[in-house]
């Protein structure tokens, strides 16, 4: 099986180049299901299909052509099947500080729920093995990366929070009832999340491993737009997801010659360098700037054509490790590619058992072993884009 995300800023043309290679897989025999990860779906839209289908399926995959889907969620549906007890909780606590009840149960779509609905989607089809190949095509990037670091954050809480907090709720609510007129979380609110982490349990291990997943990113030769790309590139190397390829897309043709255009194209030449130092020894592919809108299945054949030229947009096109963890002069050494980071940047703390990193407003939560954690020192350098990580005193 075969997963690859298409990831960027918004607006650079993820959904095209995800549908493009979409295709490209479908018309090489996989059974392949293009998904949407944007609150803003536009899938349905770019293959230029009917917006009717989206009523008739409600969320299901939509049959394109032959060996392609496409899928994209209704939210409303998801939180019949998944968010029940919890939506309904949050509607009637929020219903309690006065809002109109309607009102209430649209505010109680809290951000993530969609997110963590894909998640159980990508979960199932791996392990019924549904799809030979799952194409994602992404949000902008902020959303992106809440939607890859769900795992990690739900499973901290799990782990650190869920059962003190429902202890808590149980002990506390005869006692609220009789004095507030606040309702606090019942045992099915607990059961519903204990129930989704549970359907959620391994996904991280599908998203991290290089082998079966894997992700481009989409961008275009201009200043702002790249660096939002090195940013990604960073914070998804941070989420231990490999980055096999950068899509430069737009790019104005050689045979464009109006004067008018000329500037462009010169910031363009300047930026599309850029790109080189910036990611190299990534591979970069280079999309021409279409001479129409690129709409329906044809338009976006011809955009795979010319984005992989020949090659198997299967293939992973870079293999490198985001980190490692091995044992160095009998010290253990963590090193991590942090792109695109100054030192002061970076900041580290220690838990029991886990490594607290902050880039900048962004936070993880790496696992250590039981002998790792143990360590009585911890040492850290940063040389060019590796930060290692060393343990001392194991």
């Amino acid at each position: 099986m075969r997963i690859i995300f298409f990831a960027g800023k918004g607006g650079v043309g993820k959904t095209s180049v995800a549908a493009a290679t979409g295709i490209k897989a479908a018309e090489s025999g996989r059974k392949t299901l293009i998904m949407s990860l944007d609150v803003a779906h536009s899938l349905i839209d770019i293959f230029d299909m009917g917006r009717h289908l989206l009523d008739q399926n409600r969320g299901k995959p939509i049959k394109v052509r032959e060996n392609l889907w496409i899928q994209e969620l209704d939210i409303q549906e998801e939180i019949q099947k998944n968010w029940g007890a919890i939506h309904q909780y949050l509607s009637l606590l929020l219903n309690t500080t006065g809002l109109d009840e309607i009102l209430a149960e649209e505010l109680a779509i809290l951000p993530g729920m969609e997110e963590v609905s894909l998640l159980l989607y990508i979960n199932q089809y791996v392990q019924r093995k549904k799809f030979e190949v799952i194409i994602l095509d992404c949000a902008p990037t902020g959303e992106s990366l809440r939607f890859i670091s769900i795992p990690t954050t739900l499973e901290w809480y799990m782990a650190k929070i869920f059962k003190m907090e429902k202890t808590l709720a149980r002990l506390a609510r005869p006692i609220a009832k009789r004095i507030y007129n606040l309702p606090l979380p019942g045992e099915d609110y607990f059961d519903a999340l204990e129930n989704l982490f549970e359907r959620l349990r391994g996904v991280d291990k599908i998203l991290t491993d290089p082998r079966l997943t894997t992700v481009r990113l989409v961008t275009n030769p201009e200043k702002i737009v790249l660096k939002e790309t090195q940013r990604a590139y960073m914070y998804f190397s941070l989420y231990r997801m490999l980055i096999d390829g950068i899509i430069m897309n737009r790019i104005y043709p050689e045979s464009l010659q109006d004067e008018y255009f000329a500037d462009w194209k010169k910031n363009q030449e300047i930026y599309r360098q850029k790109a080189e130092e910036y990611f190299s020894p990534l591979p970069i592919f280079n999309v021409p700037l279409f001479r129409g809108e690129i709409l329906g299945y044809d338009a976006l054949k011809q955009l795979g054509d010319q984005l992989y030229a020949g090659r198997d947009p299967l293939d992973r096109f870079y293999s490198d490790e985001p980190y490692r963890l091995s044992k160095v002069d009998g010290a253990y050494e963590l090193r991590l590619k942090v792109p695109f980071i100054a030192r002061e940047d970076i900041n580290l703390n220690t838990l029991p058992e886990e490594l607290i990193l902050r880039i900048g407003t962004y936070k993880r939560h790496i696992p250590l072993p039981r002998p790792v954690a143990a360590a009585k020192a911890i040492k850290a350098r940063l040389e060019g884009d590796t930060l290692n990580i060393t343990f001392e005193g194991v």
